[in-house]
C-alpha cells in the first residue's frame, strides 16, 4: 500500500528506477556462477548429460579421460582448451558439433580415443578433415552417425596412419572405392554397417593387411565373388541382400573363424576355401533349398551373375567345415534333413534347422537324381554326428525314426516344438528292466515317434504338436532334466506316461493344454524342481505332486479355488516363488496365502491375484492383498457349539433332580435317567407302592 501511495503522488519513478537497478545488479541465470555438474577424480571427468554448450573450463590441468557425450556443444575451439595435452579419451558423441578447429586438435598430442558418434561433422568436412591431420596419435575414431558420404569419410581418415579402430556406421556410405584406407595401414577393426554400401571396388581391404574384424551389415550389398581377405578372423554381411558368396582360391590359408550370412537371398551354401578355421557360420534366413551337391536351380530363377552357372561345389564346401561347431540354417526351405552333408562336420556341436520345410527325415543319396531313401542306414553307410544341441522347431515332421537317434549319440538338447509328432510307448512289460531295447510299440500307420532309450538326451521340447495322448512310459530310460509338453491343446496324461523320470527330472512344463482333474496325473518325482501347470482347467492339484520338491511352481490361470493344506505343507521346506493369478479363489478361504506367507515363499503375482466373494445378496472380486476377511462368517467348527452345550446340559440336570425329588408321587410320563439310559415311565395301573430308595450307582451323574 505504501508503494502505491508513493505511486500515486507522483514519486513512483524513482522506485521504479531503484527497483531495476537492483535488478540489473543481479547475475542472470547463465551467468551466475555456480558448481560444475560434473563428476570429477583426478584424472577422469564426466559431464555426460548436464546440458553444456560449450567446452568446459573449470577442469584440473592433468584430465585423462573426459566425457561430454549428451549436450549441446556446437563448436571446438582452441581458446576453450587451456591444458588439456594430456588427454588420452575424449567423447562427445550425441552433441551438436558441426565445427572442429586445427588449433584444438593441434594441443591433443596425446589423444588415443576421440568418439564423436552422431553429430553433424558432414556440414564442414573439408576444414574438419584438415584438422584431423594432426590427430598423430588417434588409435580409436568413431564417426558414427554423421551423414557423411563415401568421399567425406575418406577425407577424414586420409592421414591417420596409427588408427586400429574405426566406426564409420549409420552413415549415407554408398560404395568403398580403390585406396580409401591406403593411409590407415594399422585398421585392425572396421564397422561400416547400416550404411548404402553396393560396391566394393577391387583391392578396396588390400592396404588393410592386419584387419581381423569388418561389419558390412546392413547395406545394399548383392555379390561377394573374389572374396581374398586371408586375414580376417571375423565377417559379418547379415542383412544385405547377397545372392552369391565366392572366395578366392590361394596357397594362403584362411584365419576366418566368424562368418555371418543371415537375412541375405542365398540359393546355395556359400562356396568357403578349402582351408580355414571356421567355428561359427550363420546362414539362416535366406532361400536355401538343398544342401545336396547337383541340386538345380529353382524353375523362376535365372542367374543374374556370371559366377552362379559354376556355383555346385557343395560337396567339396561340406568337406571343408572340419573345424565349425555352431552351425545355423533356420528359416531357410530345406525339405530333407540333409545327413549326408553333415557327415564331415566333425567338430558340429550346435546345429540349428528350425522354421524351413522339413517334412521327413531321411538320408538324402551322395549322387542327384536319386529319390531319397527312408530305409535304416547300413553299418557301412553309418556315421554319426557330434550334435550336441539340435533344433528343430516350426517344420512339419510327422515322425523320427528310431536310427535318427543313433546316428546322434552325443545329443544332449533337442527343440521339436511346432511340428507333428507322437511318442511311442516304451515296449516291453517289464519296465524297470531293459525295456529300450528292441522294436517300439507299433502305431497306426507307423506315425510315432521312440523317444525312449536315448541315454545323453536331457533336454526335450515337443510343445505344439497336437498330441492328444501321452502313451505310457514314453521317455522310459531316457534321463530328461527338462521337458517341455506345453501348447498340447487336451492332452491326456496318465500316470504312467512320465514313468522312468522320477530320478532325473528337474523341469516340467504342461502350460496351456486346457487340462482338467482327469487328464493330469504325476508319479511321484523325486528330482522335480519347476514345474509351469499355467493355463489349465485344474480345479485341484494332483495330488501326486506333494511328494515331488517343487522350489517353483507356477498354476496361473486354472479353475483353483483354495491350495490344499496337504500341498502346502509337502512343499513347506523347499517351494522358493508360485505364480497364482487368474485362478477364482475365495476370499474365505486364504489360509493358503498366510501359509506360504509364514514359509517365506515369494508370490510373483500377487499384486495381480484376485479373489471372489458370494453370498445371497453380493457377488463381487477384490484383490487377494485387500480381501474383505471382514465379511466372511465365521469358521464353523466344534467351539461354537459349546454354549449350546453347557445349557443343554444344565437343563437336563435341573430336570434329572425335579423328578428325584417327586419320585414319591404319581408323575405321568416323567423322564428319568437310569442305567444310563434315557426312558418313559408310563402311568401304572395299580396303587403305587411307596417310593424305595434306589442305589445310588444306578443314577448316572452328569
Amino acid at each position: 500500500m505504501l508503494l502505491l501511495e508513493h505511486l500515486l503522488a507522483g514519486r513512483g519513478c524513482l522506485l521504479l528506477w531503484l527497483l531495476l537497478s537492483v535488478l540489473r545488479a543481479q547475475p542472470s541465470e547463465e551467468a551466475r556462477p555456480r558448481s560444475m555438474p560434473c563428476q570429477q577424480s583426478p584424472m577422469k571427468v564426466s559431464c555426460k548429460g548436464v546440458g553444456l554448450r560449450k567446452f568446459p573450463k573449470e577442469l584440473d590441468q592433468g584430465v585423462k579421460y573426459l566425457e561430454l557425450s549428451n549436450n549441446f556443444i556446437q563448436n571446438l575451439s582452441g581458446s576453450y582448451l587451456p591444458g588439456f595435452g594430456q588427454l588420452e579419451y575424449l567423447d562427445m558423441c550425441f552433441n551438436q558439433l558441426e565445427a572442429v578447429s586445427a588449433t584444438t586438435l593441434a594441443q591433443l598430442s596425446q589423444l588415443r580415443s576421440l568418439l564423436l558418434g552422431s553429430n553433424h561433422l558432414d556440414r564442414n568436412y573439408r576444414a574438419n578433415g584438415r584438422a584431423f591431420r594432426l590427430l598423430r596419435s588417434i588409435e580409436v575414431l568413431d564417426l558414427s552417425a554423421n551423414n557423411l558420404e563415401s568421399h567425406m569419410a575418406g577425407w577424414y581418415i586420409s592421414n591417420l596412419t596409427r588408427l586400429r579402430m574405426l566406426d564409420l556406421s549409420r552413415n549415407k556410405m554408398t560404395r568403398l572405392p580403390v585406396g580409401i584406407f591406403w593411409s590407415t595401414p594399422q585398421l585392425r577393426e572396421l564397422n561400416l554397417s547400416n550404411n548404402y554400401i553396393m560396391e566394393i571396388e577391387e583391392g578396396a581391404f588390400e592396404a588393410l593387411e592386419l584387419l581381423e574384424v569388418v561389419n558390412l551389415a546392413l547395406n545394399s550389398l548383392h555379390c561377394i565373388s573374389g572374396f581374398s581377405l586371408t586375414q580376417l578372423r571375423v565377417l559379418n554381411l547379415s542383412h544385405n541382400a547377397l545372392e552369391l558368396f565366392i572366395s578366392e582360391e590361394g596357397a594362403e590359408p584362411y584365419l576366418l573363424q566368424v562368418l555371418d550370412l543371415s537375412h541375405n537371398r542365398l540359393l546355395y551354401f556359400p562356396e568357403l576355401p578349402k582351408a580355414h578355421y571356421l567355428t561359427h557360420l550363420n546362414l539362416s534366413n535366406n532361400l536355401i533349398a538343398s544342401l545336396l551337391p547337383g541340386s538345380r536351380h529353382p524353375e523362376e530363377f535365372v542367374p543374374r551373375y556370371t559366377e552362379m552357372a559354376r556355383f555346385n561345389r557343395t560337396l567339396h564346401t561340406a568337406a571343408g567345415l572340419t573345424h565349425v561347431a555352431d552351425l545355423d540354417l533356420s528359416n531357410n526351405r530345406l525339405q530333407l534333413f540333409p545327413f549326408t552333408f553333415f557327415h564331415s562336420l566333425g567338430s558340429l556341436h550346435s546345429l540349428s534347422l528350425a522354421m524351413n520345410c522339413l517334412q521327413d527325415v531321411a538320408r538324402e543319396p551322395l549322387t542327384g537324381g536319386t529319390e531319397p531313401s527312408d530305409r535304416s542306414p547300413t553299418p557301412l553307410e553309418r556315421a554319426t554326428l557330434s550334435v550336441h544341441s539340435l533344433d528343430l522347431h516350426s517344420n512339419a515332421i510327422c515322425v523320427l525314426p528310431r536310427w535318427f537317434f543313433d546316428y546322434l549319440p552325443q545329443l544332449e538338447t533337442i527343440d521339436l516344438g511346432s511340428n507333428s509328432l507322437q511318442p511311442c510307448e516304451s515296449p516291453g512289460s517289464d519296465r524297470g528292466g531293459n525295456s529300450g531295447e528292441g522294436s517300439p510299440v507299433p502305431a497306426p500307420g507307423g506315425t510315432c515317434t521312440p523317444f525312449y532309450n536315448v541315454p545323453h538326451l536331457k533336454h526335450l521340447s515337443l510343445c505344439k504338436n497336437n498330441i492328444a495322448r501321452l502313451q505310457p512310459y514314453a521317455f522310459n530310460r531316457t534321463s530328461l532334466l527338462s521337458l517341455d509338453l506345453s501348447g498340447n491343446k487336451d492332452l491326456v496324461m496318465p500316470k504312467e506316461a512320465l514313468g522312468g523320470l522320477e530320478f532325473s527330472l528337474q523341469k516340467l512344463s504342461l502350460r496351456g493344454n486346457q487340462m482338467d482333474n482327469s487328464k493330469a496325473e504325476f508319479p511321484c518325482l523325486d528330482t522335480l524342481k519347476v514345474l509351469d501347470l499355467s493355463g489349465n482347467n485344474l480345479s485341484l492339484l494332483p495330488t501326486g505332486l506333494f511328494c515331488c520338491p517343487l522350489e517353483s511352481l507356477n498354476i496361473r490361470n486354472n479353475n483353483l479355488l483354495t491350495l490344499e493344506k496337504p500341498a502346502l505343507v509337502s512343499w513347506s521346506h523347499s517351494l522358493k516363488d508360485v505364480s497364482v493369478a487368474g485362478n477364482p479363489f475365495s476370499c474365505c478361504s486364504l489360509a493358503w496365502l498366510d501359509t506360504l506367507r509364514a514359509a517365506g515363499v515369494g508370490v510373483r503375482d500377487l499384486d495381480e491375484a484376485l479373489c471372489a466373494y458370494r453370498d445371497q445378496s453380493r457377488n463381487f472380486s477384490a484383490k487377494i492383498t485387500s480381501s474383505p476377511r471382514w465379511l466372511c462368517p465365521p469358521p464353523k467348527d466344534t467351539t461354537s457349539l459349546a454354549p449350546f452345550v453347557v445349557v443343554m446340559s444344565l437343563f437336563f440336570l435341573s430336570f434329572g433332580a425335579c423328578c428325584l425329588l417327586k419320585k414319591g408321587r404319581k408323575v405321568p410320563e416323567c423322564a428319568g435317567l437310569q442305567s444310563n439310559r434315557v426312558g418313559v415311565f408310563p402311568p401304572h395301573p395299580k396303587i403305587a407302592e411307596p417310593a424305595r430308595v434306589r442305589p445310588e450307582d444306578s443314577v448316572t451323574k452328569v
